[in-house]
């Protein structure tokens, strides 16, 4: 019954691979969207320049608090409205 279902199929195989591809691009977007990594890094830079004197104490707290604002709001998890209820 599968190999007749695939023969069945075959000429929706274009629709079905660009739902796929569709699928792997949405994943790969959320994992860098979500993921804190690029701004540790940012963070360990703003870091070095405070320390090499590139930036004075008040930028530093600024970009810093900004930064973790945005780690923090990367970690938390992402809470979905509740559901639309008719009355």
């Amino acid at each position: 019954m599968g190999l007749f279902s695939e023969i069945l199929l075959l000429p929706l195989a274009p629709v079905r691979f660009t739902g796929w591809v569709a699928g792997r691009i949405t994943d790969a977007a959320e994992e860098e969207l979500y993921d804190p990594a690029p701004l540790m890094t940012r963070l360990r830079e703003l870091h070095l320049a405070l320390e090499e004197g590139e930036l004075t104490p008040e930028e530093f707290e600024e970009r810093e608090e900004r930064l973790l604002l945005a780690i923090q709001q990367r970690q938390e998890p992402q809470h979905e409205p509740p559901p639309y209820v008719t009355g």
